[in-house]
């Protein structure tokens, strides 16, 4: 089922990905930066029956590419809020990816009453901002993400052709998951045949990827917050390379309090990290101790 919710500059759509007996705990899963909502099909399947999973398109994204702005992580943080008012939730366990991570931080930051605990995952983890341009800095760690936003595809085959090229994609897509990865890549196409393109708007992107990158209160929210949260990371990279974005020694130099739990969640990439069975298992660990 998905609802659609009035945000600031048009409507979110909210997909409710599991649902859970009356009195369930609520979890909103908030995606990456070129993600959208059903990148949780996996985590979705194994919280089946025991939590109401909410997860939004963020604006700019899949089927909420309408929305024109504003654009940036505290217009998302205040939409998460609002779907909370609009699903009469006083407040949820916020489970974010990358990106998403980063916005589950700061709304917990913003609205600390609205978040019960997080389980952030492979993000979250502010970093002294890059010096020099931000846009640079930004296309040398999305370049290819942003790159893909403006490419077209004769039609669906040839999108995902596209990503089977990918060196941490490609091979999950013959996976026992190769399923629910599918329908996540399928989510983002739209366009008639002949002219297939990813339904995220560039503009979004880049704002987004200037906050995660730079933005003091980003950068500060989960060091600075309050709200209980479990960070679990990947060993491999965006790119399937050897080094991830985190690992236990960068997570060390960040500051974090001790309210923050980290679990290592073994040799999975950046992507498949939300798909691969062991590590959705230990996702699917962190929410349950976080409801």
């Amino acid at each position: 089922m998905t609802l659609g919710v009035a945000v600031d500059g048009g409507t979110l759509a909210v997909h409710e990905l599991g649902r859970g007996p009356a009195g369930a705990p609520v979890v909103m899963a908030l995606h990456g930066i070129t993600a959208n909502a059903l990148a949780f099909g996996a985590v979705a399947h194994a919280l089946d029956g025991q939590v109401q999973l909410l997860a939004p398109d963020l604006r700019g994204r899949a089927d909420s590419r309408s929305i024109r702005g504003p654009w940036g992580l505290a217009a998302h943080a205040a939409d998460v809020v609002a779907v909370l008012d609009a699903a009469r939730v006083e407040s949820a366990v916020l489970l974010g990816h990358s990106m998403g991570a980063y916005v589950a931080a700061l709304t917990a930051y913003l609205y600390p009453s609205r978040v019960s605990s997080l389980v952030l995952i492979d993000g979250g983890v502010g970093f002294p901002a890059p010096e020099g341009d931000i846009d640079a800095a930004l296309d040398q760690v999305i370049g290819p993400a942003m790159r893909r936003l403006t490419m077209t595809f004769a039609d669906e085959a040839a999108y995902l052709d596209f990503w089977r090229e990918h060196p941490a994609i490609g091979p999950a897509l013959d996976a026992s998951y190769g399923d629910l990865l599918t329908a996540y890549l399928r989510h983002d196409l739209v366009g008639p045949e002949g002219e297939r393109r990813s339904s995220c708007v560039l503009d979004a992107v880049r704002a987004d990827g200037a906050d995660v990158l730079a933005d003091p209160v980003v950068l500060r929210s989960l060091r600075d917050g309050t709200v209980p949260a479990t960070l679990l990371y990947a060993a491999r990279g965006v790119q399937d390379e050897p080094q991830g974005l985190l690992d236990a020694g960068r997570i060390a130099a960040a500051g974090l309090p001790p309210t923050v739990r980290v679990i290592p969640a073994g040799g999975v990439n950046h992507y498949t990290v939300l798909f691969e069975p062991q590590a959705v298992r230990l996702i699917a660990y962190a929410v349950g101790t976080s409801v």
